[in-house]
C-alpha cells in the first residue's frame, strides 16, 4: 500500500493465487511438466536479494515496466503491481498473470508462454473502471474456495468497496464501474480473501482488512471484516461482521505478545445499505477493535488448516516520531484462530511486532504470504520514520519456532551512481524504505519447479515518461515503474 501517493468461466485449470493462496489442488489431478527454461526475461536487473542465510534463493526477473512485449509491443505494465493471481491458459500451452496496479486504479492481463515468459499484456480493469486505488487481490478458485472470481479492492476512503472481476473477461469491460460488491462493505480496504472450501461447509467466509488509520474523523481505525453468505460464492446476500474483544476492550496495545484473547465477530446490520461512514460508527458502537491499519490477511495452507488466519496492522504516526496512543506505531502481525465450530468466535494473538525494537524489528508490515509452516512478511516503509533503520524487508516467519529474521532486501546501490540515475528519478531512493513489496505468490506448480514463488516489487523512485497512462484511460498519470521476479529455493 503507497500512503504518500494522493495520501469466469469455471476453471479447470491449474491456479496460484496471490497473498499465497494453495496450489495443491490441480484441475488435471497432476502437477504441470517443469518449465524447461525459467530464466531472466525482464531487461532489468533484479530489484532483490537474500539476506544472509538465504544465499540459496534463485531470483530471476519475471516482467519490468522498461520491457516492450512482442505481442503487444505497445502495452506498459503498470507501476505499483500489489496483488496478483497465475493460472494456466486453457487456449495455450502458457499462462496467464493477474494484476492489480494500485496507484493506477488497474488490472493488468499478461499471457505468459509455456516457458513463463511474457508475451503479451493488456487491461480488464483501467483507471476509469477501477476508480479508487487498489491494493492486495485474491484470485477465487472452484478448486481451492468454490467459485471463481478476482477480488480487488479500492482503497482511497471510506466509501471504497470491492470489485469483483472475471480474470478471464473481455477488456471492453475494462472501464466498467459497476463490479463492486456492496454486500462486502463499504471502507478503505486492503484485500478480500475467501477462505477455502474445505473449512467453510458449503458456505462463503471472506475476510477483509480496513487500511485505516485512527483520526477524529474516522475513530473505529482500521477493522477485521469478515463477510458470510450461506451459498459459496454469493457476494450479494451475505451479512457482515468486524472482530472485537468478547470483554469489549477494542484498545489494540492493550494486546501484547505471549497471550491470547478471546474474540468474536459482531454483526453490522444491513451492511449493504450503508454508507462507509454508517459501517464507521457502527463499529464504533459495536466496540470492534481498533487496529492500526489492517492491511493484507492469509490463511494457514494444508488441509484443514484455513481457520488458522493471519493478519497485519501496518502501524501510524502523526510526524514518524510519535506512537497514537492506543495503537502500534512500527507494525503487528496477529494470528487468528477461528472456532471450528462457530468460526465467529476464535482466539487472537500477537506473533510479531517492531515497537519493541523501533527501527530494528518490523517496520509497517503490509503483505502476508502464508504457506504451510512459514509466514512471509512483506514490508511498506515509504512513511519514512525518523528511527528506521532498515530498507523494506521480507520477513520469514516460523511457526514452529515462533521467531523470525530478515529473509528478502530491497537492491538500492546507494554508492553506485549509475544505479541512482536509472532508478532515483524522484530522489528519495537515499532514504530507508522508499521502496515497499506486493503481493507473493505461489507459482510452484504451475511451473513445475517445488518451491517458486513470485514476488512484486514496489520501485517507487524508479520513474520514466513512458510508463505514465499505462492503462490508457488519462484517470490517473502516475509514472512510476515495477517489477515481478521469481524466486526458487523458498522455504514452505
Amino acid at each position: 500500500m503507497r500512503r504518500n501517493q494522493i495520501t469466469i468461466l469455471s476453471l479447470l485449470l491449474s491456479v496460484a493465487i496471490a497473498g499465497c493462496k494453495d496450489n495443491d489442488k490441480i484441475g488435471d489431478g497432476g502437477e504441470n511438466p517443469p518449465v524447461e527454461n525459467l530464466e531472466n526475461y525482464s531487461k532489468e536487473p533484479a530489484f532483490v536479494f537474500g539476506m544472509p542465510g538465504f544465499e540459496n534463493l534463485k531470483i530471476t526477473t519475471l516482467i519490468s515496466s522498461s520491457d516492450k512485449l512482442s505481442g503487444s509491443p505497445e502495452f506498459v505494465f503498470a507501476g505499483q503491481p500489489d496483488g496478483a493471481g497465475f493460472m494456466k491458459d486453457d487456449k495455450s500451452d502458457g499462462f496467464l498473470m493477474i494484476s492489480n496496479h494500485e496507484i493506477t486504479q488497474s488490472v493488468s492481463r499478461v499471457y505468459l508462454d509455456k516457458n513463463f515468459k511474457p508475451i503479451k499484456g493488456e487491461y480488464i480493469m483501467d483507471g476509469t473502471g477501477g476508480s479508487t486505488r487498489l491494493c492486495s487481490a485474491t484470485l477465487a478458485t472452484p478448486e481451492e474456495h468454490g467459485f471463481s472470481a478476482f477480488l480487488t479492492a479500492g482503497e482511497s476512503g471510506e466509501e471504497s468497496m470491492v470489485h469483483k472481476l472475471d480474470p478471464l473477461g473481455s477488456v471492453a469491460q475494462r472501464s466498467d464501474k459497476n463490479r463492486v460488491k456492496p454486500a462486502l462493505g463499504k471502507a478503505s480496504m486492503e484485500n478480500a480473501v475467501p477462505l477455502p472450501k474445505d473449512v467453510s461447509n458449503g458456505k462463503t467466509y471472506i475476510l477483509i482488512g480496513e487500511d485505516q488509520s485512527y483520526g477524529s474523523s474516522h475513530q473505529s481505525a482500521g477493522q477485521l471484516i469478515l463477510y458470510v453468505a450461506d451459498q459459496q460464492g454469493d457476494l450479494d446476500n451475505g451479512k457482515l461482521y468486524a472482530l472485537k474483544r468478547s470483554n469489549n476492550d477494542y484498545t489494540e496495545t492493550n494486546m501484547k505478545k505471549g497471550s491470547s484473547y478471546d474474540v468474536e465477530f459482531v454483526e453490522i446490520p444491513n451492511a449493504k445499505n450503508k454508507t462507509g461512514k454508517e459501517i464507521n460508527q457502527a463499529n464504533i458502537d459495536n466496540k470492534a477493535i481498533r487496529f492500526s491499519r489492517v492491511e493484507d490477511v492469509d490463511y494457514r495452507k494444508g488441509a484443514g488448516n484455513g481457520r488458522e488466519v493471519y493478519f497485519t496492522a501496518t502501524g501510524q504516526s502523526s510526524d514518524g516520531k510519535t506512537p497514537t496512543e492506543g495503537l502500534t506505531m512500527w507494525g503487528r502481525v496477529y494470528k487468528l484462530n477461528m472456532d471450528a465450530k462457530d468460526m465467529l468466535k476464535g482466539k487472537l494473538e500477537v506473533i510479531a511486532e517492531g515497537d519493541s525494537d523501533p527501527g530494528n524489528n518490523l517496520i509497517n508490515p503490509d503483505n502476508l504470504c502464508v504457506t504451510e509452516n512459514y509466514v512471509y512478511i512483506q514490508e511498506d516503509g515509504d512513511s519514512y520514520y525518523t528511527d528506521a533503520k532498515h530498507d523494506s524487508y521480507i520477513w520469514q516467519y516460523n511457526m514452529a519456532t515462533k521467531t523470525y529474521k530478515p529473509w528478502l532486501n530491497m537492491k538500492h546501490e546507494r554508492n553506485n551512481q549509475d544505479w541512482q540515475t536509472a532508478y532515483n528519478q524522484s530522489g528519495n531512493l537515499q532514504k530507508f524504505g522508499s521502496w515497499e513489496f506486493g503481493a507473493m505468490t505461489d507459482v510452484s506448480k504451475l511451473v513445475g519447479i517445488p518451491n517458486t514463488f513470485a514476488v512484486n516489487i514496489h520501485s517507487h523512485t524508479w520513474q520514466n515518461d513512458k510508463f505514465a497512462n499505462a492503462d490508457g484511460s488519462g484517470a490517473v498519470t502516475n509514472k512510476e515503474g515495477g517489477q515481478v521476479v521469481l524466486i526458487r529455493n523458498v522455504q514452505r
